[in-house]
């Protein structure tokens, strides 16, 4: 089928303002929150509910025609940036908070809302969807559980998958799977909504989901700490969990390296002053409100008189604990200082995670003495972010900085992604942390539901 006949079947299906033609569509789908830029598509498809998206992915499916699923546009491994040839499926109209079931702790969302969006939803019920990250005004909730997203509070509640409960998903032909079950226990078989969440739009599309809700923690309490070195990063990381138990949210380790540029662009003067070789922001949050800061702060002076912390800040306010989460939340612009940089997500074990980070340091600086490196993350589920300046006048060093760093990662038995996702960007890479059996069933899978290869095209495997 021609591409005009394709396009006039489309804008049929889904009037003016679901399909935007090639003079119509704006930059925001052309590009990423880093800058980068895909090519112009032939057209952008915005349906409203699953029936018309069904209905879309069928007429793309009997011409052949690529597509490839946009949330937020918030990824950072170009999957979502469109290639010549390619029809971009935009979910931002579908974006009902469908139900919101306070007595069994549950959301009914379609792709399209806003992570932002639904936690400012549930608030006023005393509820929380605890999925959080530096992009929740903008990234989605499908993609979200494309990729399997992780954020700030892992180390408590999980990845985005244990946050799922049903969901709908609409196959490559347009075959719809109603699987929006609100049910924690339902064991039938195999649980197919795990085949489609963290699979970045290449099995399927994700439409709707029910998601978990969890009690609103009767206060949080955030610190801010300064550590001389990674050993006593450790043992501050033990002496959290043992002082707080599952009252512990969040462990995030900030190297001097990222400390030292982010904190003149919060535009008051830093927390804690740089000079020190690690800073971690902790966070409990709890039911007793009257005891939650007392815990903390009898932790962190014991911490200090074991000799474990160099310095302390704890937030006494609501306010206190979004300026010091607003260090960490400037991740964004803060690699941006380095640009252009080649960026990374990786997992590798808490205990050899700085003999990690040494080695990467090395590996980038023999590529060329002027890749410098910034390094932050969620330390205790062993996730790191890493930007490396890529020198601009070299542009060849792109691939090199990434053969060194991911064949470090490999050495270290880590994830090239932690929780990014492959995408275009790291698919070469794919085989430093699967096999070739697992690589292999993901392509039989690939094949069985989406046998002419239209969704998401060269996406995770070339």
């Amino acid at each position: 089928m021609p591409a005009s006949s394709i396009l006039s079947a489309l804008h049929r299906l889904l009037g003016p303002r679901g399909l935007l033609g090639s003079d119509a569509i704006e930059e925001r789908y052309l590009v990423d929150v880093l800058g980068n830029r895909g090519e112009a598509p032939l057209a952008v498809i915005r349906p409203t509910d699953t029936r018309e998206l069904s209905a879309a992915l069928a007429l793309c499916h009997a011409a052949g025609v690529p597509v490839i699923t946009q949330g937020g546009r918030t990824g950072l491994a170009l999957g979502q940036l469109p290639r010549a040839g390619e029809i971009v499926l935009s979910t931002e109209r579908m974006n009902a908070i469908e139900d919101v079931d306070a007595d069994a702790g549950t959301a009914t969302v379609q792709a399209g809302v806003i992570l932002q969006t639904l936690q400012e939803r549930v608030a006023p019920a005393g509820l929380m969807f605890p999925l959080d990250l530096g992009g929740r005004g903008s990234c989605t909730l499908g993609g979200n559980i494309a990729t399997n997203a992780g954020g700030n509070r892992v180390l408590r509640y999980g990845m985005a998958r244990e946050m799922v409960l049903g969901l709908e998903v609409v196959l490559a032909d347009g075959t719809v799977l109603d699987g929006l079950k609100p049910l924690l226990k339902n064991n039938t078989g195999p649980d197919l909504k795990h085949l489609f969440i963290g699979s970045e739009g290449v099995l399927g599309v994700i439409t709707r989901a029910v998601l978990r809700l969890f009690p609103q923690p009767a206060d949080r309490t955030v610190a801010l700490c300064a550590v001389a070195d990674f050993t006593r990063v450790k043992a501050l990381l033990r002496h959290a969990r043992a002082s707080l138990a599952g009252e512990l949210t969040s462990f995030e380790v900030m190297w001097a390296s990222y400390y030292d540029r982010a904190v003149p662009l919060l535009g008051r003067p830093a927390p804690i002053a740089p000079g020190h070789a690690f800073h971690v922001l902790i966070e409990a949050s709890g039911t007793d409100a009257r005891t939650l800061q007392d815990r903390v702060e009898e932790m962190l002076g014991s911490a200090v008189e074991q000799g474990t912390l160099a310095d302390a800040v704890l937030a006494k306010s609501g306010a206190e604990i979004e300026e010091l989460w607003r260090v960490r939340d400037l991740a964004i612009e803060t690699s941006r200082l380095l640009d252009p940089i080649v960026p990374f997500d990786v997992s590798v074990p808490i205990a050899r995670m700085d003999a990690f980070v040494a080695e990467v340091q090395a590996a980038a600086l023999a590529v060329d003495p002027r890749c410098d490196l910034l390094v932050f993350g969620h330390m205790a589920d062993g996730n790191l972010h890493l930007a490396v300046h890529q020198p601009p006048d070299r542009p060849e060093t792109f691939d090199a900085i990434e053969q060194a760093v991911y064949g470090v990662v490999g050495r270290y038995r880590g994830s090239v992604s932690a929780e990014h996702g492959i995408g275009w960007l790291k698919r070469e890479y794919l085989g430093q942390s699967r096999s070739p059996a697992e690589i292999a069933v993901m392509r039989s899978l690939k094949a069985t539901l989406d046998p002419k290869n239209i969704l998401n095209p060269h996406r995770i495997l070339s």
